[in-house]
């Protein structure tokens, strides 16, 4: 089956956030920022930069946020108009004139692989990005993750997944991949399994929030049982659709935070917040008149 470009999307964000109650009770966690910027909007960016500029929200309850982010605010932009502040605009202006969205809501949450299977009537029959908000990537230099796992999938045009080392004691905490190495230092997965024991692992390779994945997926999920705790998993559908074709894993080299615990969402806010310092400092020393 020849596929077309990948362009499309998918942010699953029906979730509650009840590790960070009370203040998800009113408010999506995808909407609590990091500095100033949400983190929905961080993984946007990066679907954006990897040219996927039609962008798919399953979304549930209590989320209406997200959707009015991602819109005018006209009150707001008629009262800063022409101030400093005015700037602080700039990134989301670029993302709503760059981007279409499109939204449905999951019913019942069921697990990651529920919710992308609730996305189908919003990507069709195309390949598509994957990205969980909660797990904030940052590149130090060059492309970013999702960008360089699209560079691989148009030369091998299958379903990928972003994988990292994870330490023993965080095995459980993953979905685990085995495989065989592969070209470009991908992995060919040949197994996986969803947070097992760490004794039971078949390596420490974790699946980590970036997805490519092939529309042939929605068939799978389809007849996927429930899995762990009762959910339709999408680790689950992945090993079954790593039976009868090419699956690939992508090692990332990135700082990653899961945001989705308090700890993650600190460091991920002490790492920026130290890099703004030193850019700060580094357009200080640039712009320092000599002569004084």
């Amino acid at each position: 089956m020849s596929l077309p470009t990948l362009h499309k999307c998918l942010f699953p964000a029906a979730g509650y956030g009840t590790r960070f109650l009370p203040a998800t009770k009113s408010m999506p966690k995808e909407m609590l920022p990091i500095l100033s910027t949400p983190l929905i909007q961080y993984g946007v960016e990066e679907a954006l930069e990897a040219g996927m500029t039609q962008i798919a929200f399953v979304t549930g309850r209590g989320k209406r946020a997200i959707e009015d982010h991602f819109d005018i605010n006209y009150e707001i932009e008629n009262e800063i108009k022409g101030s400093s502040q005015e700037r602080a605009l700039d990134g989301i202006r670029e993302i709503i004139s760059k981007c279409r969205f499109s939204y449905t809501r999951q019913l019942k949450i069921e697990g990651l692989g529920q919710a992308i299977l609730t996305g189908e009537t919003l990507i069709g029959n195309e390949p598509f990005g994957v990205v969980l908000a909660d797990d904030l990537c940052i590149v130090d230099s060059g492309p970013g993750i999702l960008s360089q796992m699209a560079a691989v999938f148009e030369k091998h045009r299958c379903s990928i997944v972003a994988v990292e080392e994870v330490s023993g004691s965080e095995i459980s905490k993953y979905g685990i991949i085995e495989g065989t190495p592969y070209e470009d230092g991908t992995i060919r997965i040949t197994d996986m399994v969803e947070k097992p024991e760490p004794e039971n692992a078949p390596s420490n390779l974790g699946i980590i929030g970036r997805y490519i994945l092939t529309p042939d997926i929605f068939d799978i999920l389809r007849s996927t049982k429930p899995g762990r705790n009762g959910e339709i998993q999408i680790t689950d559908a992945l090993r079954e659709q790593a039976g009868h074709q090419k699956v690939l894993g992508f090692r990332i080299n990135a700082s990653r935070f899961d945001c989705g615990d308090v700890d993650g969402f600190v460091s991920a806010t002490n790492f920026l917040y130290q890099r703004v310092c030193q850019a700060r400092v580094a357009s200080a020393v640039l712009n320092e008149d000599p002569g004084q």
